[in-house]
């Protein structure tokens, strides 16, 4: 089956980015969301990103019009599903909310429509037979999709092995590096490796073993990094990391989360709003004299 038309749900931070890159690969992109203003800053940020990618020398100012017109966004979920060869989920990390939108794509999509989620920690499983056709469902995730550009391909065990060769192809037409996750687990190969060392880094904070700084320039310098586990925390969002942290039964996990969340009580949430374990955009782990 030749891809033609891939449907994006959700049209936040990664959808739009999946979007986009799907437009530049030269695909016919609808984009769905609940809300106009979701759509509306989509197509804002797609435009800032095309600018900069111009800019970078990636693309000509030629080619901006029409990327753009490969793109349509639509309040209408049929609209959206019409036509469409697959589909990539990105819609809030709640299984109820991904289990009610999939029952309605599993009725309004072709029977022939390639089904995936970008879900970040949730499992293919947890909601593969709400979509009707679990056989063609897989998780294909995507990190920030222009600079760091894995995609993770993460079946179920009752997923079509034909998706997962789809998907490697596809991967690489949106310029990503695919990797297959062969059995199904929260956080696929990554985050499950990020997730070790922010849990590390998180013990050592909490038990007061090292300072942040300390324990930033310890990873920076042994590992040649530009930035260490808080810097990356900042990057993330610290309310992101709360969210997941949160979640963990373990006492280090859970003393964790209760330190994250004083800054998160606080307004500080990281890069985004301008402070977090460090302060932007001028954060001191990028001071030449930091790591001296």
């Amino acid at each position: 089956m030749t891809l033609q038309k891939i449907c994006i749900l959700g049209a936040g931070t990664l959808g739009s980015r999946v979007a986009l890159q799907a437009a530049i690969s030269g695909f016919s992109v609808s984009i769905f969301d609940l809300k106009q203003a979701s759509l509306d800053s989509a197509m804002l940020t797609m435009q800032k990103i095309l600018r900069q990618l111009v800019r970078a020398g990636n693309l000509t100012e030629s080619q901006v019009p029409g990327i753009l017109q490969r793109v349509q966004p639509t309040l209408d979920l049929g609209e959206a599903l019409k036509g469409a060869d697959l589909v990539n989920e990105s819609v809030t990390e709640d299984v109820t909310i991904k289990k009610a939108l999939w029952t309605q794509v599993g009725k309004l999509a072709d029977p022939k429509t390639w089904l995936t989620t970008n879900t970040s920690y949730l499992l293919p499983s947890q909601f593969a037979d709400e979509t009707g056709r679990a056989k063609q469902f897989c998780a294909f995730h995507f990190h920030d999709v222009f600079y760091s550009r894995v995609v993770d391909i993460m079946p179920h065990p009752g997923t079509d092995p034909a998706l997962i060769e789809v998907l490697e192809v596809l991967g690489r037409k949106l310029n990503q590096v695919p990797v297959i996750v062969r059995k199904e687990n929260p956080g696929y190969l990554f985050n499950t490796l990020l997730m070790a060392l922010l849990g590390a880094a998180g013990k050592l904070i909490t038990r007061e073993v090292g300072s942040i700084e300390d324990i930033d320039k310890s990873w920076m310098v042994n590992f040649h990094m530009p930035m260490g586990p808080f810097g990356i925390l900042d990057s993330i969002g610290l309310d992101t990391a709360w969210h997941v942290t949160h979640k963990m039964p373990d006492s280090a996990s859970q003393a964790f989360a209760a330190h994250l969340k004083t800054y998160i009580d606080q307004g500080k949430l990281g890069e985004k709003t301008g402070e977090g374990f460090y302060s932007y955009p001028n954060p001191r782990y990028r001071e030449a004299n930091f790591i001296l």
